[in-house]
């Protein structure tokens, strides 16, 4: 980690709509608290589109985000997008829903408000990994391909029309489910050219993430059992998938490729 330094042009405080309406104490006492210490422009977008262009004119202004991981993502993706990562550190101060804020956590940002923007104005800029994918879009944490799950019939009630429901699930029953309750993916996957899988057997999970050393964590269960290795371009190919990168679930897709860019941007941590 490497000292901040004060902010050239001070900061631009991107405040999230969803932080806004879920914890406006907090917010309160975010601005309150860097307006005390630094040149603060808070914003306040009501929109994606909105906060994309106050990004995207922020000058000198060290960008300060309030809000949950899905904010912090979608700055992080519109700063690599324009390639302004580059230009300097990212800060965030976590608002949000508990379940919305376990990449802050797992970052290491503090989720207090209070501390948060303490952190902002004396911390230290943390480098970290990058995961882009073939799109473009960005993981700051991991992702994941989880395993399939059997559909739950629902419970028919009393009617002509549910009994008849019930005879048609009776005859077209679904897929069988994979060993372990679940089901799996026809996929290939391949990490820095070597397959790990393919689509002759099933895949159970998929997880990749970043990680120290310039090197993606890749783990992949097959048949029960589990292949760990490191690499910086991870493939995944075959049937339609989903996956679940950082907060946010894409797809689906056929085919995507990941790779990991080494430092490619900071955020600030504290002391």
């Amino acid at each position: 980690m490497s000292p901040a330094g004060a902010p050239v042009g001070g900061l631009l405080v991107l405040v999230d709509p969803v932080a806004r309406r879920l914890d406006g104490e907090s917010v309160r006492i975010a601005k309150d608290v860097l307006s005390a210490g630094a040149a603060a422009k808070i914003c306040l977008p009501d929109s994606d589109g909105e906060f994309a262009r106050a990004l995207a004119r922020r000058g000198h202004r060290r960008p300060v985000i309030v809000g949950d991981d899905r904010a912090l993502v979608r700055a992080v993706g519109l700063l690599h997008r324009e390639r302004g990562l580059a230009e300097g550190a990212v800060s965030l101060i976590p608002v949000g829903q508990a379940g919305s804020l376990g990449l802050a956590r797992r970052l290491g940002v503090p989720l207090s408000a209070v501390a948060a923007a303490r952190a902002v104005l004396d911390g230290v800029v943390g480098v970290r990994d990058l995961l882009v994918d073939d799109s473009d879009g960005v993981v700051l944490g991991g992702l994941r391909i989880p395993p399939v799950r059997p559909p739950v019939p629902r419970p028919a009630g009393p009617s002509v029309r549910s009994a008849y429901r019930s005879l048609v699930r009776t005859l077209i029953r679904p897929p069988a489910a994979a060993p372990g309750g679940s089901g799996g993916h026809r996929l290939r996957i391949e990490a820095d050219g070597v397959v790990l899988a393919d689509v002759d057997r099933r895949v159970e999970d998929v997880s990749v993430a970043a990680a120290d050393g310039g090197l993606a964590e890749v783990a992949v269960r097959v048949d029960g059992s589990v292949v760990r290795v490191r690499a910086g371009v991870v493939t995944v190919s075959g049937a339609d998938f989903r996956y679940r990168a950082d907060a946010a679930v894409a797809g689906p897709v056929r085919r995507r490729t990941w790779t990991l860019r080494p430092a490619a941007w900071g955020l600030i941590l504290p002391r």
